[in-house]
């Protein structure tokens, strides 16, 4: 495969506060990564130096094999980079061809191009029949997806994400991964961050957690569980008259006989058993702790 984005050692401190710590993580061509972490981890920071927003103290980013310093000399790595913010970009008073034609322009789309990238977003978000209406009218979910389009209306080769789905009903959540499912599919490298582990967990081929400004854990959900916690499932019965008790059942045929046998020793009536399967979410409280950070 060959790696789009690669961030070697990123280091970067906003007075006594140390945001990145040594960060590395790479990206390959047509690739889901999802980049996690607690608040305050640095993950934000992060993606706002490969965006060219904030410049580095050390280490080294490199873009589509331009590395970028963050001077303005690295401009054209930018071109081929698409942006979507978690906080909405788009002008309200605008209609979502408007809307669609200014930020196409601002990223060199123009003429006949620019009119059939315009048409392609339209019906890519399943906004064709309302392109004249203002987006100050659109639902949340609506405007999710214009943003996204307007985001990647120049056909960038690595698109960063920043919780694309926040706020959203559970229908527009499901055509937001459609939508960008195409567009892997056509070869973008797709950076996501969000806090929907379970969805991270679903879509995402490779996860990279960050914490302390470093990247503490990296690969396929199917590895950070062979590295953490194990694939184990959580077996818990509840009795009558006693505690939940949760077993850990490597082999659900072999060993969860063997678990109800035993309760039913202790002579307790189980009213119910709940079988948990490892989570992304588990693997992640894992490495990070349960503390609550902000």
């Amino acid at each position: 495969m060959t790696t789009v984005l690669q961030v070697t050692d990123a280091e970067k401190r906003f007075g006594e506060t140390t945001a990145l710590a040594g960060a590395t993580l790479s990206l390959e061509r047509g690739e889901w990564l999802g980049l996690l972490g607690p608040n305050g981890a640095g993950k934000t920071t992060l993606v706002r130096a490969i965006a060219g927003r904030v410049r580095l103290d050390g280490g080294a980013i490199s873009l589509l094999e331009r590395t970028l310093d963050g001077t303005g000399a690295d401009a054209e790595g930018h071109r081929r980079l698409g942006i979507v913010p978690q906080e909405l970009a788009l002008y309200p008073l605008l209609t979502a061809t408007e809307n669609l034609r200014t930020f196409g322009a601002l990223h060199g789309v123009r003429g006949r191009l620019l009119r059939e990238r315009v048409a392609w977003a339209l019906d890519w978000t399943g906004l064709g029949d309302r392109d004249r209406e203002p987006v100050k009218r659109f639902s949340g979910g609506m405007k999710r997806r214009l943003n996204i389009a307007c985001g990647v209306l120049h056909e960038p080769e690595v698109v960063l994400l920043d919780e694309p789905t926040v706020g959203v009903d559970p229908q527009s959540r499901h055509r937001i991964w459609e939508m960008l499912g195409e567009l892997r599919q056509r070869g973008a490298a797709l950076l996501l961050t969000t806090h929907q582990l379970d969805e991270a967990q679903q879509v995402c081929e490779r996860i990279v957690i960050i914490d302390h400004g470093r990247a503490i854990a990296d690969g396929s959900f199917a590895e950070l569980l062979e590295a953490t916690i194990g694939t184990g499932r959580q077996v818990t019965f509840v009795r009558d008259g006693a505690e939940p008790v949760t077993h850990t059942a490597d082999d659900l045929a072999r060993d969860l006989p063997r678990l109800l046998a035993s309760a039913a020793d202790t002579g307790a009536t189980v009213t119910d058993v709940r079988i948990e399967a490892p989570s992304l979410q588990s693997v992640f409280i894992h490495l990070t702790g349960r503390e609550l950070r902000e």
